[in-house]
């Protein structure tokens, strides 16, 4: 593994390519739905409602599922997943992981236990997931308690 630079702080790792994908197709379903609840003559206004409100669902959930993101400042990382939010100091971090196969990072924590960070994901752009976590990798190792680790 090449070593890279430390990115500067404050920095924002976030799966942008399924972030995009997300948005985008959330934005195409309201936009459809709402348009065909509306071209649907025979429809009652209760019936267009109940349209718009699960156009309106769809979206929220997808943009739900668009929200994990990891931010690192100089005192510590904010892993926000789907539901949570959690802050951590540098110092609660022992290592940052992301095997072959893994849906997302981990980080392996000072107290025994195991955080999923949403905010790396190597779906649709396995690459940049590498990168980030190598780059969270270097600012835990540096910062805090880090050990390395794969």
């Amino acid at each position: 593994m090449d070593r890279q630079e430390l990115p500067a702080l404050p920095v924002t790792f976030r799966p942008t390519r399924t972030r995009a994908v997300l948005l985008s197709v959330g934005t195409v379903m309201f936009a459809v739905i709402t348009a065909v609840a509306f071209a649907l003559e025979r429809l009652s206004p209760a019936e267009r409602v109940s349209f718009v409100l699960t156009a309106v669902l769809f979206f929220a959930v997808l943009a739900l599922l668009s929200r994990p993101r990891i931010v690192a400042d100089e005192r510590g990382v904010t892993v926000v997943n789907l539901t949570r939010t959690r802050r951590l100091e540098w110092a609660e971090i022992v290592r940052v992981n992301l095997r072959p196969g893994d849906p997302w990072v981990f980080l392996d924590l000072s107290d025994g236990t195991s955080l999923p960070a949403l905010g790396i994901q190597p779906g649709i752009a396995r690459h940049h997931a590498i990168r980030d976590a190598r780059a969270l990798r270097l600012l835990a190792e540096s910062r805090g308690t880090g050990t390395g680790g794969r």
